[in-house]
């Protein structure tokens, strides 16, 4: 058999083989995109979020909402998958309990349930108490104070000694931490803007609640805000006037002693004062060294011979019957 004749046989059971592997790729491709299409659409997850901001005690209507798409499985908890669930029935609506951004997850903790009403006692964790104080825009922090933010309430207060008959001022920390619901009338925990208010309306348990009432019976009671972040329990003493001599240095002020800015000061400072010392010091040595003798040239001067004055009256006296009179008669020159 000649070699042209094995060439072409070869060739040809290539081409072959590379056309029954294309018609079997192409025949599973078909049938996997018609079992796809043939197979139940698994259902579409969603999630229901605010299409408009909403605040305390704003109605959730359909308009404010939306649902977006939410791949996973896990969801948040409270969430609703569809806008009919969380409207409900127009006879008994839902109203917001806090403040809701657009994008931000619906949530039943949000919301009030269906036919609630949007009050602060709902709003209300299971065991607590809303007791309101009176303040001033000092007492108040400004109206820098606003719902969601946490407080110290301090409390100033008058001991009288019977025995020395004499009265003490102390400052006590009478609460740490406590978490404002309301301002005044106003419960958005989303509104920042500083405001002078008259009342502000804790979340506290019933022990704190008549520790909150007898201090404002017994005293002044005003507020520290404390950072957002901060949840530690601090160790503190009653303050008293013999307390406020010996200010303790500031923070910002012990950061900058740390850093080198005032050990630059304090050398300077002491370079000033070597200066001034080896000054006075060169002062004394010179004080102390021995007067040298001045040659002092003593002029006797000769004493002028002084001639008698002669006088220009002369002094009679006279005899009365009883005494003795004396008269200046002047000389004849």
């Amino acid at each position: 058999m000649r070699s042209s004749t094995i060439v072409s046989l070869a060739i040809a059971a290539l081409l072959a083989s590379v056309a029954v592997f294309a018609t079997r790729t192409y025949l599973t491709d078909q049938q996997a995109r018609l079992a796809a299409a043939n197979a139940p659409k698994s259902e579409q997850r969603t999630l229901v979020v605010a299409a408009k901001p909403m605040r305390f005690g704003d109605r959730v209507r359909p308009e404010n909402l939306k649902t977006i798409p939410w791949p996973s499985e896990q969801r948040p908890d409270g969430s609703f998958q569809t806008i009919e669930t969380v409207v409900g029935d127009d006879t008994q609506p839902r109203y917001a309990m806090e403040a809701i951004d657009p994008g931000e997850p619906v949530l039943s903790s949000k919301i009030t349930g269906a036919g609630e009403r949007a009050t602060l006692s709902a709003a209300l964790d299971q065991g607590m108490k809303a007791v309101s104080i009176r303040v001033n825009d000092v007492l108040g922090v400004a109206g820098f104070v606003r719902p969601s933010d946490r407080v110290d309430v301090l409390l100033t207060r008058v001991v009288r000694n019977q025995e020395k008959n004499s009265e003490q001022t102390y400052v006590d920390v009478l609460l740490q931490g406590v978490k404002v619901l309301a301002v005044d009338q106003t419960a958005d925990e989303r509104k920042d803007e500083p405001s002078v208010v008259k009342t502000v309306t804790f979340e506290v348990t019933t022990d704190e609640a008549q520790r909150l009432t007898l201090g404002s019976t017994i005293g002044t009671l005003s507020l520290a805000l404390r950072n957002i972040a901060s949840s530690n329990v601090e160790q503190t003493r009653p303050i008293t006037v013999a307390d406020l001599g010996g200010g303790l240095i500031a923070s910002e002020l012990a950061k900058d002693t740390g850093d080198g800015r005032f050990e630059t000061i304090e050398k300077l400072v002491r370079k000033v004062g070597d200066e001034l010392g080896n000054r006075i010091d060169g002062v004394e040595s010179r004080m102390k060294q021995p007067v040298r003798e001045k040659q002092v040239q003593i002029v006797e001067r000769k004493a002028e011979p002084l001639l008698p004055v002669e006088p220009k009256w002369a002094t009679v006296g006279v005899w009365n019957t009883t005494k003795r009179e004396e008269h200046r008669v002047g000389l004849i020159q």
